[in-house]
């Protein structure tokens, strides 16, 4: 079988959603299939802009290549999954959030536009349309068919996949510092974490990783990190090779992954693999579908003193932070999550 994969490519940007593209294009060739990544560039400003790209996308010619057919087409990303194609299936990453659960919050800006209302609407309206011309439509997780549900009243299934080297994950010692790892932006709240180290009553130790995509927010975390009760507390690692990551990973004290209202998460997966507990909070989204509190990490409020709070008692009892990671790791054996029933999915 020939089956390409439909997203979108931000040029100089690398998050989950390529790990995503990448990790199933290989599995679908180990599979003993052909696969493409078919990646269209987008641009989401200024929102007027945003129909053109929707219209592009929906009259891009994905059928066949040089004359020999594509048999099938995996629908990922916002607008690339518009493209027609007579055997097509969604596994949906996300919808365009600034025109739904984004929409009038901080973490948005299409409310901001003039524009705005009316290319939600169109948004809206092709979603409710196109994506049930599908011939069967997968999310990647509970949070992201909720969303679906809820602004479409379409349904879909949630299918869970292994993260990117995960065969490569362990656990090595529970060490003198927590993990904090995600891309630096304001969704994933890393100046949560910051204010918090301020408040902690122990001298406990942050590790950062990730590259930045706001890099004014970036510098000034840096900034404030180094200030007050906090200071020098926080290392920033940046963005790491594969080998330091799995390293990091496995010799930290636990994870901590306070985004808002995430899709997905390979972090949890990651910690849960390293048999590391996870701190999150009650408004995470997708961590909250693995993370059991005080069964394999702690669920907190999005506040400096609550997750101050969380910190401090696994920095204390170290035995607690071992104890939540072993039963993170037997939570997800437990469940199953392997590519061999995403892809029967899929391509079934």
């Amino acid at each position: 079988m020939r089956v390409g994969l439909l997203t979108v490519q931000v040029p100089f940007v690398r998050g989950g959603a390529e790990m995503l593209a990448e990790s199933l294009a290989r599995e679908i060739k180990r599979a003993g299939h052909e696969a493409e990544i078919i990646s269209l560039p987008y641009k989401w400003y200024p929102p007027a802009r945003i129909p053109e790209h929707m219209l592009a996308c929906r009259l891009v010619g994905v059928e066949d290549s040089n004359g020999v057919p594509i048999d099938r087409v995996i629908g990922l990303k916002f607008p690339a999954y518009m493209a027609r194609h007579p055997n097509k299936v969604m596994w949906l990453l996300h919808q365009h959030r600034g025109a739904y659960d984004l929409w009038g919050t901080e973490l948005g800006d299409l409310h901001n536009s003039p524009d705005g209302a009316h290319v939600r609407a169109a948004i809206q309206e092709a979603d409710t349309r196109l994506i049930p011309e599908a011939r069967a439509c997968y999310t990647i997780s509970r949070k992201v068919s909720d969303r679906l549900r809820r602004f479409c009243d379409l349904p879909s299934t949630p299918l869970y996949h292994p993260p990117p080297g995960a065969e490569q994950l362990s656990c090595g010692e529970y060490g003198d510092y927590f993990l904090v790892p995600s891309r630096i932006n304001r969704s994933k709240r890393q100046d949560l974490v910051v204010e918090a180290l301020g408040l902690t009553r122990h001298p406990v130790r942050a590790v950062f990783m990730g590259a930045a995509d706001d890099h004014r927010y970036g510098d000034a975390l840096k900034a404030s990190s180094g200030r007050g009760a906090a200071g020098g507390r926080a290392v920033w690692a940046g963005a790491v090779s594969d080998e330091k990551r799995v390293q990091l990973y496995a010799d930290c004290l636990g994870v901590v992954f306070v985004p808002w209202d995430e899709d997905y998460g390979y972090v949890t997966l990651e910690a849960m693999l390293s048999a590391k507990a996870v701190i999150t909070c009650a408004d995470s989204g997708g961590p909250l579908e693995f993370v059991a509190d005080r069964v394999n990490g702690l669920v907190c409020e999005p506040s400096p003193a609550a997750l101050a709070e969380a910190l401090d008692l696994l920095w204390e009892r170290r035995h607690v932070a071992r104890e939540y990671g072993q039963a993170g790791r037997q939570r997800y054996s437990d469940m199953g999550i392997g590519w061999e029933n995403t892809l029967s999915c899929l391509l079934g």
